[in-house]
């Protein structure tokens, strides 16, 4: 003989819908509500399903009323970059004197090779090269 069929109840219903919109894991559910994980999915998978998405609706609703009050800063510079796409730029412009270019700078690269003893076996000094009649 089978055993019956889990019928949930709507307290249990309200139950699964406010953990899984809160996050809690599916097995944890299971326990709370004295059923199998497998049961869980088959007897209240409208909830698990929708639960998440009417929470983030929820949580989307108080950012958009916050953000459209008056002198809520905050909330409306998060809404237009996470919602609109704005973003923060900066502009940094480098220039030598009276807004000419930089001059290049001149860059020697130095290599040391080290003995087995740590001491100083050989120096390399690499002055800049000219490619094409520019300095590298």
């Amino acid at each position: 003989m089978a055993p019956p069929r889990y019928t949930p109840t709507e307290e249990q219903r309200r139950t699964v819908r406010t953990m899984a919109a809160y996050g809690i894991p599916q097995d944890a559910i299971a326990r709370v509500v004295r059923c199998s994980e497998p049961t869980l999915r088959r007897a209240f998978r409208f909830e698990l399903d929708t639960a998440v998405t009417e929470a983030n609706a929820r949580v989307a609703q108080c950012l958009f009323q916050q953000a459209t009050t008056p002198g809520n800063i905050a909330a409306t510079i998060f809404w237009l970059k996470a919602r609109a796409g704005w973003r923060e730029k900066q502009l940094v412009e480098v220039s030598g004197p009276n807004g000419a270019p930089p001059e290049p700078q001149q860059v020697v690269v130095e290599i040391r090779r080290f003995g087995d003893d740590d001491e100083l076996v050989e120096t390399t000094r690499t002055p800049p090269r000219l490619i094409e009649g520019k300095r590298a």
